[in-house]
């Protein structure tokens, strides 16, 4: 038995635990294993845009916003996200109507192989939810911990600063 923090208690049956997750704005009912973590949940539920890279949390790669503030999916038990949101970079925009942080990293170049590009963008909006119009060492704090083996890091912080120009000259700002 475990308690999730004003969630509920969660009860292991065989070892398989029933949670409800908010996935991208849906609510989902998924059972995982005990121990299991999140980015193994989320992928096998067909969300291939959280990359599994180091397994350890060095690389950022399977960046996920949990209520809104990134967190490393394999660090993550899948239980603990019980009665929580999770955004994945599905859940942000399409290839036909992309995000604005999502087009600002394609037109700054940012993205070159892609694979830590979603934890990147997902850091990105946290950031910007957070902080509209974030200076540059603001934009490099925020992507700590996402590594790219690609880039020297430029072209995503100039893509970050694009996003929120862009973001804050639009109606709505979001």
């Amino acid at each position: 038995m475990a308690k999730t923090k004003g969630r509920g208690v969660l009860k292991a049956v065989d070892g398989v635990i029933a949670i409800t997750v908010n996935i991208n704005g849906r609510d989902q009912a998924l059972k995982v294993v005990s121990g299991e973590y999140l980015l193994d949940t989320l992928r096998r539920e067909g969300y291939k845009g959280v990359k599994k890279g180091c397994d350890n949390g060095d690389c950022g790669t399977c960046t996920v916003l949990l209520d809104g503030r990134p967190v490393l999916a394999c660090m993550m038990f899948a239980a603990q996200a019980h009665g929580r949101r999770v955004l994945t970079i599905e859940g942000l925009g399409t290839p036909d109507r992309p995000h604005p942080i999502q087009q600002a990293f394609v037109e700054s170049g940012a993205v070159q192989c892609g694979f830590c590009i979603p934890g990147m963008v997902l850091a990105t909006k946290a950031l910007l939810d957070e902080n509209p119009d974030p200076d540059e060492p603001a934009a490099r704090r925020a992507l700590d911990g996402n590594l790219c083996r690609c880039t020297g890091y430029v072209k995503q912080i100039e893509a970050v600063l694009l996003a929120a120009k862009r973001i804050k000259a639009s109606p709505g700002g979001k």
